[in-house]
């Protein structure tokens, strides 16, 4: 990418995550972000179609800069979340007034699909690496799906509480809605033997 274009971009991410963090999304507009980025308007609509199309990229760019990056799922879930996910959780934490934006009623849909997106590779992956028959007779992307969308929501619930508890606590959770399922079936399973 030519260094111009990824200046520009960059100062005009830097200016969504900024100004919604102290405004929220709703209170944002183009020409604000222009005037805080110093671009002009036409050259932002050269990179953006929206103000969500900017916000997506801008928290893709925020957590790769921050290294924050979901761990691969692991077949065999052990009782205690690794440590991989109490770091991604912290990038959610550090940038919470974003997030908080990002996944509430007048929020991202963009953004929160991208992350659900990820989250549901991640799940597919592991689904089809493990030898588990919890989600037998259902295609794997469903399984992986119905995964992501509980990882992502509580992931979204933690984030917007008032008294958020902290991320190890969030991370017990999000790895309770992961393990618990599987755990659930085995336990069936072994009482039907």
């Amino acid at each position: 990418m030519d260094r111009r274009v990824a200046r520009t971009r960059h100062q005009l991410e830097q200016a969504i995550l900024a100004l919604v963090a102290e405004r929220g999304l709703d209170a944002v507009t183009v020409a604000d972000l222009v005037e805080r980025a110093e671009v002009n308007r036409s050259t932002f609509y050269q990179h953006y179609e929206d103000k969500h199309a900017l916000l997506a990229d801008a928290v893709d760019a925020a957590m790769s800069a921050d290294q924050a990056t979901l761990p691969p799922v692991p077949s065999d879930l052990d009782d205690n979340p690794p440590e991989s996910l109490v770091r991604y959780l912290r990038h959610f934490e550090s940038h919470a007034a974003v997030y908080a934006t990002i996944f509430g009623d007048h929020g991202s849909p963009l953004t929160v699909a991208r992350l659900q997106a990820r989250v549901a590779d991640l799940a597919q992956e592991a689904i089809e690496a493990s030898e588990t028959d919890a989600f037998a007779g259902m295609p794997v992307r469903v399984a992986a799906a119905g995964l992501a969308g509980s990882v992502v929501g509580v992931l979204g619930t933690w984030i917007a509480m008032e008294d958020r508890p902290d991320v190890e606590t969030a991370a017990e959770w999000i790895w309770r809605v992961l393990s618990e399922p599987g755990a659930q079936v085995r336990r069936v399973a072994d009482s039907a033997q």
